[in-house]
């Protein structure tokens, strides 16, 4: 499975870009349509399947709608709100030297 360091949002009852929001560890399928983040499987939306369209993944078991992708070195992640994430102890050291410069863990070349 394909691991990645990236921007994770609740969007499934908050007003747009209010829900928590976390720089995570998240495990993609081979596939990528399938994310694990947490203990959560998110699916990939596909089509307008889901009424929040500011959603790209759904929790499988909750219906439960999340906004991912990859994090910005200069901390925009929250498209339309300048609130910031957590970020998860085990990936601070490297978001941090992402945040300085280095590429992220798997995205070396791109």
């Amino acid at each position: 499975m394909a691991e990645r360091i990236m921007y994770v949002q609740l969007k499934t009852g908050y007003d747009i870009d209010r829900g928590p929001a976390w720089i995570t560890r998240v495990r993609f399928s081979k596939s990528w349509r399938t994310a694990y983040f947490r203990d959560h499987a998110l699916s990939r939306v596909t089509g307008y399947a889901h009424a929040n369209h500011d959603s790209n993944f759904f929790d499988i078991e909750t219906g439960d709608e999340y906004w991912i992708s990859g994090p910005k070195r200069n901390r925009t992640d929250g498209r339309y709100s300048n609130e910031q994430p957590s970020i998860d102890a085990d990936v601070l050291d490297e978001y941090q030297a992402f945040l300085s410069g280095a590429p992220l863990p798997g995205r070396e070349n791109g």
